[in-house]
């Protein structure tokens, strides 16, 4: 089980990455593309944080 939660983690992590390259690389985001990304990193990191706190348990 251990072995699909560290999977999952790093697949999260990769897309974390990919969002804020997107966001940090680009000067000509409008804010809804801005709003967008921000509750899809939201996401991201509660299921980075559910995995973590299941891994513990």
């Amino acid at each position: 089980m251990n072995n699909k939660i560290n999977i999952s983690l790093k697949y999260y992590s990769i897309k974390q990455k990919e969002i804020l390259d997107i966001v940090n690389s680009s000067s000509e985001l409008n804010a809804e593309e801005i709003i967008h990304y921000g509750e899809e990193l939201n996401i991201i990191e509660n299921k980075m944080t559910a995995l973590e706190v299941a891994k513990e348990n």
